[in-house]
């Protein structure tokens, strides 16, 4: 990882990161246009973190667990809250677990896993600990899925946040990528991504039969 540190304004949102992966053109809308709108899906998945939230912390002989905890990596550049940290005793040391909570079920993309893996590796930033797993807990499912930040996905998620502060520093909202999940997007009526792809494939189409 590079030793470059960041200034506490280029610090940029965690949850960005899911935004990116899911598709690059929403997080351009999000974080530069400053854009919101919200479906039902959203709703459902602001009030499950809500409630998380609001759950205060909680105490015993060797567990603690502390929610909507803040979080930052000055190497990273980012910030952000994590929904749930746990922390177990072992020896004579306190081991955080990070849980994130999403109101669907497990993703084939990695914007979770991702996401999840830059909570750890602020957390590991801030207390000098090393965070082998955490979990993300599935509403639909309402079971935990336990994800081990091993060297690969570590590199994946310093990728991403990298490709994060590429996208945010360029101030340049991305053409739409047409897929099914567009459908689960709020966006989708302001974004128009089969229309606008529809016209780029006409122009393209044209300007290979006039050339």
């Amino acid at each position: 990882m590079s030793e470059f540190i960041f200034q506490e304004d280029d610090l940029l949102m965690i949850s960005a990161l899911q935004h990116l992966l899911f598709c690059p053109r929403q997080c351009a809308l999000i974080h530069i246009e400053q854009l919101w709108l919200e479906n039902r899906l959203t709703a459902e998945g602001r009030i499950m973190h809500d409630r998380v939230h609001r759950a205060g912390s909680e105490s015993r002989s060797k567990k603690r667990i502390e929610y909507d905890l803040p979080l930052r990596s000055m190497k990273l550049g980012i910030t952000g809250r994590a929904d749930v940290v746990e922390f177990y005793k072992i020896g004579g040391d306190w081991i955080p677990y990070p849980v994130e909570y999403k109101r669907g079920k497990p993703k084939q993309d990695h914007s979770d896993v991702v996401q999840l893996c830059a909570q750890a590796m602020c957390i590991e930033e801030m207390t000098n600990a090393t965070i082998q797993t955490g979990a993300l807990y599935y509403g639909k499912n309402h079971r935990r899925t336990e994800i081990l930040f091993d060297n690969k996905l570590r590199r994946v998620t310093i990728k991403s946040v990298t490709r994060l502060h590429q996208l945010i520093a360029s101030a340049i909202t991305p053409m739409p990528e047409y897929s099914k999940k567009c459908h689960n997007c709020s966006f989708e009526e302001i974004c128009l991504p089969s229309t606008l792809v529809k016209k780029r494939t006409v122009k393209n189409y044209l300007s290979r039969m006039l050339a």
